[in-house]
């Protein structure tokens, strides 16, 4: 376990490496930069005079690999990318203020997918070719396939039209006003969690089909244990690996969907500062929410692996 250990956390820096690289080379070929953004105006309409007074007083007219350096630099020293060239509000307070919002909104939506989606998923295997195992299925479906924007986006119109309801706007932190925060964060978690649970709902389903067939299990309804006594004990145990690892490999479309979430629902989290950095070419902005997003996902993925050996302990990652 140590060494299995070992490795993979020697490989999240030369990964951290690539993905700062990446992006930093994508943000720069896009047209156009802050300096547009922060003069009002585009191309012929702004006095090249002021333009390059600016992108020397933002530093823009170093050469890349300095800039590169530059900001590497500033992740590891302290001040976590530097400044917003836009606003010039330090990362550290962007990060502070907008991370905890992401990781509230995505622990809400995992769990209530892992709550729901699971029981579900039991439900539908122990009436497999029913009408309650195929309306589950076809709900797990919609959730994978219909696109999260247009899910937010009807349930949206669908409270403030019928039910004559709309969510806050201004955003309420939870230890403040509890009630406000969750009325804010329902609609996004609930679209994430069905987006998510339908794949757990479906994996959960073909899991237990499968390991209900099993010689331990049939050993056990032969013994006269009850159906929900061998689901839970016997059949759901085995069968969470496969569970653990589609949450593990959704993890990234769930981050990808809570970005877009907030900004339709106007939550002030790292999501959708990251696209307000992105519309504005906001270099320092992108590169370190970018960052900072795959260093969750590594490290949550690290996690989910790690928990195998806890789920089954015939699982050694020692080789």
């Amino acid at each position: 376990m140590r060494a299995y250990l070992l490795r993979r956390l020697a490989l999240v820096l030369p990964t951290l490496l690539l993905a700062s690289l990446t992006v930093f080379v994508i943000m720069r070929a896009l047209p156009g930069d802050v300096t547009s953004a922060m003069l009002g105006g585009e191309g012929e309409a702004l006095r090249p005079e002021l333009v390059a007074a600016l992108r020397a007083e933002l530093g823009l007219e170093a050469p890349l690999p300095v800039q590169y350096g530059r900001w590497l630099w500033s992740m590891v020293n302290g001040e976590f990318g530097g400044r917003s060239l836009l606003t010039r509000e330090p990362l550290r307070e962007i990060v502070a203020r907008g991370l905890p919002v992401t990781m509230l909104l995505g622990l809400y939506a995992v769990v209530l997918a892992l709550v729901v989606a699971v029981p579900l998923g039991a439900v539908a295997a122990a009436r497999r070719g029913g009408a309650v195992d195929l309306l589950l299925r076809s709900l797990g479906v919609l959730g994978s396939a219909l696109p999260g924007f247009w899910v937010a986006l009807l349930g949206l119109l669908l409270v403030v039209l019928v039910l004559d309801w709309s969510p806050p706007l201004i955003y309420a932190q939870l230890w403040q006003r509890p009630l406000e925060h969750l009325e804010m964060m329902a609609i996004p978690a609930l679209v994430l969690a069905w987006e998510l649970g339908g794949q757990l709902l479906r994996t959960t389903r073909g899991e237990l089909l499968e390991h209900l067939r099993q010689d331990h299990v049939r050993t056990a309804v032969g013994k006269g244990i009850g159906p929900a006594a061998v689901v839970l004990r016997h059949a759901l145990r085995t069968a969470a690996i496969p569970i653990v690892t589609v949450a593990g490999l959704n993890l990234g479309a769930l981050l990808g969907g809570a970005v877009i979430l907030e900004f339709i629902f106007g939550l002030p989290g790292a999501g959708r500062a990251l696209v307000q950095a992105v519309l504005a070419r906001d270099y320092p902005v992108v590169q370190s929410l970018t960052l900072l997003f795959v260093t969750l996902l590594l490290l949550l993925n690290l996690l989910i692996d790690l928990l195998y050996a806890v789920l089954d302990p015939r699982i050694g990652h020692g080789a």
